[in-house]
């Protein structure tokens, strides 16, 4: 009993302190774009004593539906969420994969009937099977018309490969137009270089948050997180908190960004 009335007293002060921040945060500039490593699945599982590591990855999905709850909740208008990356397909042992397959096209399906949501797929297609592959693209055709959040799911993703497609997407072009090298050269610019990123279009990300302790990007958003914020968070993914996410954004809006000024 005296443990039930503790649990109780601690949420109640979560709470209180959670309404108190984001009091706080309805006053400030809060970031348009939020990308999330939800790292830890994998130690969140072995702590837990489970058999695999699919209950972490179940769990982490679970906390990526929470997480974007909270984003929309507050405004924000763009989340990208790193599912699986490029290292993943070949590091990764085959049951490991398959199971993050099933458990990717299920939160993307899930996604695709929630809210006004838009789902887009920000990634290669290529190791990916193809029910999961069609399942990304169900999801973006049947949200390609709603106007709430924007959900960039990176799958088959790498920053590296992302802006080696995006070089191969202007050559390309500039070939079937008739364009010569040096004629490329000259138009050849950063602004161009985005506009053929997996995420063209879009804001780049103003806050980068990664779980479990790590301080590190792991391939992700290379070029878009140029100028954006970092915070990292102790927390294994699955055990993420909104307090903690909450603390993230007030962090971020206690920071000056100088964009190299």
């Amino acid at each position: 009993m005296a443990k039930r009335e503790r649990a109780l007293g601690r949420g109640l002060l979560y709470g209180l302190y959670q309404k108190r921040i984001r009091r706080w945060l309805s006053t400030q500039d809060l970031p348009k774009h939020v990308a999330m490593i939800l790292d830890g699945n994998r130690r969140w599982a072995r702590q837990r004593l489970h058999e695999s590591a699919a209950h972490g990855h179940r769990a982490g999905a679970a906390k990526f539906r929470e997480f974007l709850v909270w984003c929309d909740d507050l405004g924000i208008s763009v989340a990208t969420l790193y599912l699986l990356s490029t290292d993943n397909l070949t590091g990764r042992k085959p049951e490991e994969l398959d199971a993050l397959f099933d458990i990717i096209a299920d939160l993307a399906e899930d996604l695709s009937h929630f809210r006004d949501w838009r789902v887009q797929q920000v990634g290669s297609d290529e190791g990916l099977p193809e029910s999961l592959v069609a399942t990304l693209k169900a999801a973006e055709k049947r949200t390609k018309d709603n106007t709430g959040l924007h959900i960039n799911l990176a799958v088959g993703y790498g920053g590296r490969r992302e802006i080696a497609d995006a070089m191969r997407s202007i050559v390309k072009q500039h070939g079937e137009e008739g364009g010569t090298l040096d004629a490329l050269a000259e138009i050849l610019t950063p602004e161009l270089i985005g506009d053929h990123l997996y995420t063209g279009g879009q804001p780049d990300p103003d806050l980068v948050i990664r779980t479990s302790g790590e301080q590190r990007l792991s391939d992700f958003m290379l070029w878009q997180s140029a100028h954006s914020e970092f915070y990292f968070v102790e927390a294994l993914g699955p055990d993420l908190r909104e307090v903690d996410f909450l603390r993230a954004l007030r962090d971020y809006a206690t920071r000056q960004r100088r964009y190299g000024s």
